[in-house]
């Protein structure tokens, strides 16, 4: 049984607390990570330990980390590669000793996911993130900080932190030379380097596809679909080698048959994001309700084939509308969220009945 959870950044960067959470029926865990160290160091036990109290003390349970972010000198083959990854080796083992099992990560230069909006407005008056082409292609890169920040209403977006926005021009520079092959050549060397550690504490690392799926800015592409997780998969051909099935960033390449990736990748699976997209041209995209008929995808063949493969890990709606006047994060607030939990609930509830009638 799919365990369902609520990303959750913490105090000082959430704006929803983890009482709110706990209110939420049929949610009973977090997914969540640690601030305050920079991609390469290792995370200290106090501070995991801290974190899980703090959670654990609002009634839920850390169900997964998004994320442990992956240096760039690791994706790169920088000169600090391997010291790099001897500190996430350390900071995974310090996470598997506090019995935490899951690990979302990517590794997508640059930038975590791209958005061309943050807030467009729907007819019904939500606000959206959404993803333009033709606005992407129009960007430059050495005043990208300025326009990134005019986006964000104030919050710190995951993936576009401060600190990345004040180095974007040296960071575009470290992957000039880096193709597709280099890269997934460096994300192999990286897996295979974390395998005895994560099999010491059977974590899962489930690493998420790339937001759009395909190349922006000249940046190389790696994990996009169907193919690719074959690619992968079959690299490093053991269970800790995971993906995260997120809807989201699947759809926006609409070719891409996600209940068929999901019949493929089957008890790879470790964490699934399901969200709903409305695509209106083919270089136009909005996030969407999580409800099937708000959107472009059919939720249900999705939450079935979650079914069919027996999936069993955490699941958490993603980017919700901003509705109702609420100020948060954008895509992050509480009450679109909330909704998509109980809607994915309600289908789960739905399917297994089916099942069980049917059998």
């Amino acid at each position: 049984m799919m365990n369902m959870t609520l990303r959750w950044y913490g105090p000082g960067y959430d704006s929803v607390s983890l009482s709110q959470i706990r209110q939420i029926p049929g949610v009973s865990g977090v997914i969540t990570t640690l601030y305050g160290t920079s991609p390469g160091e290792a995370w200290e036990t106090d501070d995991i330990r801290g974190l899980k109290k703090t959670v654990e003390d609002a009634g839920l349970t850390i169900e997964g980390i998004e994320s442990v972010n992956v240096s760039d000198a690791i994706k790169t083959a920088g000169p600090d590669r391997d010291l790099h990854i001897e500190n996430y080796i350390k900071t995974l083992d310090r996470l598997g000793s506090e019995g935490i099992r899951v690990i979302c990560y990517n590794f997508m230069p640059v930038f975590d996911w791209t958005r061309s909006e943050l807030a467009r407005v729907r007819p019904d008056g939500a606000t959206v993130l959404a993803y333009n082409q033709d606005v992407i292609d129009k960007l430059d890169p050495d005043h990208m900080k300025e326009s990134i920040e005019s986006m964000s209403n104030g919050f710190v977006m995951p993936g576009w932190e401060p600190e990345r926005l004040d180095s974007l021009k040296e960071l575009f520079a470290l992957y000039q030379d880096i193709d597709e092959n280099t890269l997934f050549d460096n994300l192999v060397y990286f897996l295979k380097a974390i395998g005895p550690v994560c099999e010491k504490h059977d974590i899962r690392m489930a690493i998420h596809p790339d937001d759009p799926a395909w190349p922006i800015f000249g940046l190389p592409r790696i994990v996009t679909g169907l193919a690719s997780y074959q690619r992968l998969l079959r690299a490093v051909d053991k269970p800790y080698n995971s993906i995260t099935l997120c809807t989201g960033s699947l759809g926006t390449n609409p070719d891409n048959d996600i209940p068929a990736i999901i019949r493929y990748a089957g008890d790879r699976i470790a964490f699934a994001h399901v969200r709903n997209l409305k695509y209106n041209t083919p270089r136009d995209f909005e996030e969407a309700a999580h409800l099937s008929s708000d959107g472009s995808m059919d939720m249900y063949e999705i939450m079935k084939a979650l079914y069919d493969v027996k999936f069993d890990g955490p699941i958490r709606p993603d980017h919700g509308r901003m509705i109702w006047g609420e100020d948060a994060m954008p895509g992050y607030g509480l009450y679109d969220r909330a909704l998509g939990t109980q809607y994915l609930l309600g289908l789960m509830e739905a399917i297994e009945k089916a099942h069980k009638r049917e059998g």
